[in-house]
């Protein structure tokens, strides 16, 4: 049995005298937040006191906030939250025989104020209120929330406050809970490449349960680049029928449609991304002359990052007529509240080897410095926005872009506007281009590469040694990585209140796929995406070590949900609290 002991759960003999326990249900009650991860950031109390519940007894209710039946849409939602729950509680249970003696029978109340509203926004309210309590013949657990998301949030709480105890070899919860929980930050995302690698819609779906099972909640998703088009477009089928790896490994309409609610149900949205006028190339040689240059060049490294090189010509009036089409396909499918548009290393090299881009710019008045090309790369943004603008029936739209030349020190709001763009954050945390951005008044999204790549730290492909942004990333790092933390230190005030603060909308880990495949991207993203939900749900004051127990907890918890998530210590480790960090 197992017994908690300053804090620590410790292994000794059965004792009659004592009630025993194992050691899942001994870690449920002896840390200070429990198992529960990310850990709930306002008031919490635990009553530490585990009672059994009947597996076959649990009832699962919702009305909206004045005790009505919950609107279509979100009764449809929450349906599914409530039937993810109780299919959690039966991995735990292993479907073992009960009989209705083994234990009280559990009553889940949820109210949902706001019973309409389906679709996670920037602003959307996640807060939740849960609590738990022993009547004579039941345990009653009641889930408040303002909206849908707020709820599942709350329900995903409330199976982490129930365990499989295997010495009582019973199903058991923890009573007297009173919680009152909310994220830190708006936007708490992980961005996948499924372009230079393919992943099955089943691999998607299997990260976004771990996403769901960790409170993240924006799916980013990086459908094309120049390696391959697997996005299946309604308006010009020859991008994937020439882009696509194989005529399986695309991504239908109704690929697309049932991740994004699958997505939804589970409080996520899903942000497509179109990166361009760079990372284009496969899927484009359809379309005529001169609508991309040097698609596939060599030697590659003279036009771009790595191969096969491939951008959009700006001045071709084919382009923006293609990427409209794409835009209206994607805005059907998806519905976003937000739009990615890429904008990640341009390489001018590129364009100047295009007779037809230099005679342009030429016949323009424009040169061939870095300058110019500047203004050319600003002209093609405005002429994509518009057809974004027209694919969203003609209502501006918020549009996330990646540093580079157009954001760099000086030069972003020259332009770009502050009240359209958000700037999606992958150099270092110490750039003090990030500072200037802030001071500018645009809002940011941190995936620096130095604590959020999880790319980083294998082998090279393109070269001998180590991949360019090696070494590894250890989730104590990711832990660690404090958006207001890398402010502070670039001698930004992000006090309580002010606009700085309301800035930053959060953070996203990034998973590039040139070394990764649907085979390992449970390990790659798992449980290290963990770390860094806890400190944009949370954003604790205290380091990694006071979180470690329960993330290995946690990470027990993502494989019996089927996430095939990496090792971080010897279980030795998990059964022996405190005896392996130095």
């Amino acid at each position: 049995m197992w017994v908690c002991q300053e804090g620590k759960c410790v292994k000794q003999p059965l004792d009659r005298d004592m009630t025993p326990q194992g050691l899942q249900a001994c870690k449920l009650v002896c840390d200070t937040y429990s198992t529960l991860w990310p850990r709930p950031r306002g008031k919490v109390e635990l009553g530490r006191i585990l009672a059994p519940i009947n597996y076959n007894s649990i009832t699962i209710t919702g009305t909206s906030g004045d005790h009505r039946a919950l609107s279509k849409n979100v009764g449809q939602f929450f349906n599914i939250a409530a039937d993810t729950f109780s299919n959690q509680l039966t991995t735990l249970f292993k479907k073992r025989e009960q009989r209705p003696s083994d234990g009280k029978s559990l009553q889940v109340r949820v109210t949902i104020r706001d019973s309409y509203t389906r679709a996670l926004k920037i602003g959307s309210d996640e807060s939740y209120e849960l609590y738990i309590s022993e009547a004579d013949t039941e345990i009653q657990a009641s889930i408040i929330s303002t909206e849908f998301f707020g709820a599942r949030h709350g329900l995903e709480t409330l199976h982490q406050l129930i365990t499989f105890d295997d010495v009582t070899d019973s199903l058991v919860i923890m009573r007297d809970v009173n919680i009152t929980d909310s994220p830190a930050f708006p936007f708490r995302s992980l961005v996948l490449d499924t372009a230079r690698n393919y992943f099955s819609v089943a691999s998607i779906k299997r990260t976004i349960d771990g996403m769901a099972a960790s409170k993240l909640n924006t799916f980013h998703w990086h459908l094309t680049d120049s390696h391959s088009f697997p996005f299946q477009s309604q308006t010009y089928p020859q991008l994937s029928l020439y882009g696509a790896y194989t005529p399986q490994q695309i991504y239908t309409p109704q690929d697309i449609l049932s991740v994004v609610e699958y997505a939804r149900a589970r409080g996520i949205r899903v942000v497509p991304e179109f990166d361009a006028p760079a990372h284009v190339g496969e899927g484009w040689q359809w379309a005529g002359p001169n609508v991309t240059v040097c698609v596939n060049a060599q030697p590659w490294i003279n036009y771009c990052v790595e191969p096969p090189c491939g951008q959009l010509n700006p001045t071709n009036d084919t382009v923006y007529e293609i990427l409209g089409g794409i835009y209206h396909d994607m805005f059907a499918l998806f519905e976003p509240d937000i739009f990615h548009m890429g904008g990640d290393e341009v390489n001018f090299g590129c364009w100047r080897s295009s007779p037809e881009i230099v005679n342009w710019m030429t016949s323009h008045h424009l040169g061939q410095t870095d300058d110019d090309y500047l203004q050319l790369w600003d002209i093609f943004q405005k002429r994509a926005y518009t057809k974004v603008v027209e694919a969203n029936g003609g209502k501006e739209i918020p549009i996330v872009l990646w540093t580079s030349h157009l954001t760099a020190q000086g030069t972003v709001d020259k332009y770009l506007d502050n009240k359209t763009y958000i700037i999606q954050i992958w150099t270092k945390g110490s750039d003090k281009v990030i500072a200037e951005l802030i001071n500018k008044g645009f809002r940011v999204i941190f995936s620096n590469y130095d604590a959020l790549y999880f790319d980083c730290g294998f082998g090279a492909w393109i070269s001998e040694g180590n991949n360019w942004c090696s070494p590894y990333i250890g989730w104590q790092k990711v832990y660690m990585n404090n958006p207001y933390t890398m402010l502070t230190d670039l001698g930004v005030d992000i006090s309580p209140g002010t606009e700085a603060r309301e800035l930053v909308l959060g953070a996203e880990a990034a998973l590039w796929s040139e070394q990764v495949d649907e085979s390992s991207v449970d390990g790659r993203f798992w449980p290290r995406a963990a770390a860094m939900a806890e400190r944009l749900w949370s954003n604790p004051d205290e380091g990694w070590q006071k979180a470690e127990y329960r993330m290995l907890a946690h990470r027990e918890r993502l494989v019996r949900q089927g996430i095939q998530a990496e090792a971080l210590e010897p279980q030795w480790c998990y059964q022996n609290e405190g005896s392996c960090p130095e």
